[in-house]
């Protein structure tokens, strides 16, 4: 067995991975103790990476038109149909969307590819969902995509705001270093600026549940109170920073008194009082913010109204202080430090820095090929989908990321893809959503294979270290695409033979012509030219380290402008004039509820991954949608009830979950289901494609929508061994299903029927079953009065299928079955007392352990309440009792919850029998 080093390929946190391989398998993982991100801690989808692979599911092979061929067919496809579409089109017809899950070598060989040889500016990713306005907002104010700010400065903070941003979900281990900061610093506040009440209100001294989209007006209200109270570093604007008069005179158009903002941001004056006094008060503030600001058709004015708080009070720059944009995805700035969105060129420059485009001509031109580079910038994502609908754009090229979901109107965008002459798509797995729309597939190497290096949001270069070899026939994405240039006639600028070596070029293309201290025209704050000229061994070894990597910083940059010099012409920052503007998804008569998006604690974007590890579904093992009790009651819906969304461009139907810190008017729904995994539970058919003017980022977070019932029939849990899923023709009858994987098998969730056609009778049930499996009915037992089944499969002795008619309350355990699906998989035969058991399901008679809290130890809600019943409550007390809790601490604010609520309800259950004893008497 042998270690190896890497990173986690999950969130922008950037955590430092150990794993152990043992005979080309990769037997377990841990946190990397030495990496400056994490310091060996790991949440649930971090230590759950091993459980991931394997080759199932995989693609190994290229496909072309439907048909595996070898990599040679498959790539003189590729260049011969991009060649033919330049040729009858234009350059322009052509275009790529790449993804934050590429390495930074792979996102540098593609950008330079499209925008460097085939001369076709439309080159994007899916960071333009995610960060474009963060992006943006830097630039426009500190004149470069440069966070300025590091981890460790939420440990020196004495004030830590968190807008928008769900840190202990999203950002788990980041969550952990924050709260572990907070008990060691008493004096340290948190804020909570949310419209929902998450789990990172569990730290929070103050939380604001302020109205969806407010949050420039809240901004520009602390911005006016800070001048107004005489809380302005003017000292620190005069030297470093320009435009103050013009971002005061813009918030002070509005009422900026407390009564005003708080009334508009639907706050209590007191409270938002509170939050502007110790922001106003306090130097090291650090203010960290994410999806809820950036996902807006105002997003980029939000983060420069955040932006312009810190520059006025001179919060920047210092430890523990600075406005801190937290990445979504592991290499989302790693994609924009070499180009990655549709107005950069690369090495963070854009069409329109001066000298740019000549500048990178020659470095990327060699003795034969000159670039033929675009004169501005492509089609940004979404304007990208609607120029193939239109027929502009001929040819794409995804790789690693699945538009057909992710995208505001999605069922649009897979119309425009289905028109669409030619879809290039590189990929790991054999089932996403995109594939259906795929003329040539190019099977991609994953993250346990893949060797390069990524950004992390606190802009820290480190090494991914591929550990397993490709399955089958995958292929690295550089190779993939070294390969097509190669064919296209460009091969000696793509003549490639190691990640190091294009590493080493795109850090050469970082100093190329950087004058670090003239800061003179050209001048680019992004420069890794320090790291170029690294052997193999040397790339191999690379260190976790934060750029500027230079002469000037050989040993890399924790903090940015230090100096009050920033990376405009000028070297001073600039404050925005922000006026703020509400969500462009308007609420109406037919839409009257605000949808709010994001992701659940142990999922990952589409679920391709983390969706293959048993113990990661449970948590949240069905699409929900989050709705306050009251809502609900007003729609004739109650908790874990079936429902439908009405939205922009379709529905979604998902389970009820009611929720007290949800606003009322407001809904919440993930943004992890496919028709991988559920039928119709994508997200983006419920949002409208409004772009924020600066960024072009959509939004995500302010959709309009319908709740009401989904009429059923019934509903029934469906246990199948794997290999009799196949097409699941279950699919097709079900008016509504959900897919969730088991250790040995899967479960699927099922609805369907109508309201008024009474119970299915027993008969009926058979014929179904024996329709949908090849394997008979065994056994059964029902009741006729309610509807109620049970049944099973049996087959040679051994457990094929079982089958539960009833709502999932109803369920029994399931671990126990999900363990005779593991004997029939080994070929072993029921014994005696198992068979006489399988209809109970179980061995007790137990119930089902109901919603997984602690992934890490597989506890579940049910357990957790019974001890909090029988005298733990406490989470320590939880912890020595369960062990929930004691490895990740992603659940510890779900605990909490849980104990807090067994006291209101025995807080209850007193008052009620007070009221009783006094009736009595």
């Amino acid at each position: 067995m042998h270690q190896v080093r890497t990173t986690c390929p999950y969130c922008g946190v950037g955590c430092g991975v150990v794993a152990d391989v043992e005979e080309a398998t990769l037997t377990s993982v841990g946190g990397d103790r030495d990496h400056p991100a994490n310091f060996g801690r790991l949440c649930v989808k971090g230590s759950a990476l091993h459980e991931t692979l394997g080759d199932q599911g995989r693609l190994t092979r290229p496909r072309v038109d439907g048909r595996e061929v070898d990599w040679q067919t498959a790539l003189d496809a590729v260049a011969e149909r991009l060649a033919a579409t330049r040729q009858a089109h234009g350059d322009g017809a052509v275009a790529a969307y790449l993804s934050g899950q590429l390495l930074t070598e792979d996102y540098y060989v593609a950008n330079k590819l499209f925008k460097g040889f085939l001369g076709t500016p439309h080159l994007d990713t899916n960071s333009r969902l995610c960060m474009a306005s963060a992006v943006a907002g830097y630039k426009r104010a500190l004149g470069a995509d440069a966070v300025p700010c590091s981890y460790e400065d939420l440990e020196e903070a004495e004030l830590v705001v968190l807008v928008g941003s769900n840190l202990a979900w999203n950002h788990p281990v980041l969550y952990q270093r924050l709260r572990t900061a907070k008990a060691r610093n008493p004096l340290m506040r948190v804020v909570v600026i949310d419209p929902r009440i998450t789990d990172s209100c569990e730290i929070a001294d103050l939380y604001l549940g302020l109205a969806p989209g407010s949050d420039a007006r809240l901004f520009n209200g602390l911005l006016a109170f800070m001048a107004d109270r005489g809380r302005l570093d003017r000292v620190y604007v005069d030297g470093h920073v320009d435009g103050l008069d013009e971002a005061l005179a813009a918030a002070w158009q509005d009422d900026t008194s407390l009564e005003a903002v708080a009334a508009d941001c639907d706050l209590d004056p007191e409270a938002l009082q509170t939050f502007y006094y110790w922001f106003a008060s306090q130097l090291h503030v650090v203010s960290l913010y994410s999806q809820g600001i950036n996902q807006s058709s105002s997003g980029t004015d939000k983060c420069n109204a955040i932006i312009n708080c810190h520059l006025a009070g001179g919060k920047i720059g210092l430890p523990g202080a600075g406005p801190f944009s937290i990445t979504g995805q592991p290499n989302a700035m790693g994609g924009r430090e070499v180009g990655g969105l549709a107005n950069q060129l690369a090495a963070h420059m854009d069409y329109d820095s001066p000298g740019a485009l000549d500048r990178v001509s020659r470095f990327w031109a060699t003795e034969t090929l000159t670039p033929t580079l675009p004169e501005g910038p492509g089609h940004k994502a979404v304007a990208l989908f609607e120029a193939i609908e239109r027929g502009e754009v001929r040819a794409l090229w995804v790789m690693a990321t699945n538009p057909a979901v992710s995208l505001p109107e999605a069922n649009r965008v897979r119309a425009a893809l289905a028109k669409c002459p030619l879809v290039i798509v590189s990929e790991c797995m054999a089932n996403t959503d995109l594939l259906a729309y795929a003329d040539i597939v190019l099977p991609a190497s994953s993250w346990s294979e893949k060797d390069g290096t990524v950004t992390n949001s606190e802009r820290r270069l480190s090494r991914q270290r591929g550990m397993l070899p490709p399955p089958g026939e995958a292929r690295h994405d550089w190779w993939i695409i070294g390969q097509v240039a190669r064919r296209l006639g460009y091969g000696e600028a793509f003549d490639y033979t190691h990640p190091a070596e294009i590493f080493d070029e795109h850090a050469r293309l970082s100093g190329f012509e950087n004058d670090a201290a003239a800061r003179g025209e050209g001048f680019r704050l992004f420069d890794i030219s320090g790291l170029a000229g690294l052997d193999r061994a040397g790339y191999d070894a690379l260190a976790p380290i934060q750029w500027p990597v230079n002469a000037a910083a050989p040993h890399g940059t924790a903090r940015l402008f230090e100096d009050g010099r920033f990376a405009t012409p000028s070297g001073r920052a600039r404050l925005l004039p922000v006026r703020p503007r509400g969500p462009a998804q308007a609420l109406d008569a037919m839409r009257p509820l605000r949808l709010n998006t994001g992701r659940v604690r142990d999922q990952w974007h589409t679920m391709s991954r983390t969706g293959r590890a048993p113990r990661l579904m449970n948590h949240r093992a069905e699409p929900f949608i989050e709705v306050h009790p009251e809502d609900a009651l007003d729609a004739g819906l109650g908790d874990q009830q079936l429902a439908r969304l009405k939205g922009a461009d379709g529905d979604y139907l998902g389970r009820v979950r009611l929720a007290k810190g949800q606003r009322r008017g407001e809904v919440f729904v993930p943004m992890h289901w496919t028709d991988q995994f559920s039928k119709r539970a994508r997200m983006g058919g419920l949002l409208a494609a409004h772009l924020d003017p600066f960024s072009g980022q959509p939004e995500s977070k302010h959709g309009a929508v319908a709740l009401g019932p989904l009429p059923l029939g019934w509903e029934a849990t469906l246990l199948v061994a794997t290999d009799l899923s196949g097409e699941a023709p279950w699919r097709d009858e079900a008016a509504y299903w959900a897919r969730i994987p088991l250790a040995h098998g899967e479960r699927w969730q099922l609805a369907g029927g109508e309201p008024d056609e009474g119970a299915a009778s027993l008969d009926d049930w058979l014929t179904r079953l024996s329709s949908w499996l090849p394997v008979a009915p065994a056994l059964w037992c029902t009741d006729p009065t309610d509807g109620r089944l049970r049944a099973a499969g049996v087959e040679e002795g051994r457990l094929r299928w079982w089958l539960m008619v009833g709502p999932p309350a109803e369920l029994p355990g399931l671990t126990w079955l999900d363990e005779r699906l593991a004997e029939a998989a080994r070929g072993e035969a029921l014994a005696e007392g198992q068979r006489r058991r399988l209809l109970a399901g179980c061995d007790s008679g137990e119930a089902d352990a109901g919603p997984l809290v602690c992934s890490c130890h597989q506890v579940g809600q049910q357990a957790i309440v019974a001890a909090i019943h029988g005298g733990d409550t406490s989470v320590e007390a939880l912890g020595a009792r369960l062990a929930c809790g004691t490895q990740c601490g992603s659940c510890i604010p779900e605990l909490k919850s849980l104990i807090e609520e067994s006291a209101e309800q025995e807080a209850r259950h007193a008052r009620v029998d007070q009221k009783l004893e006094k009736q009595a008497l």
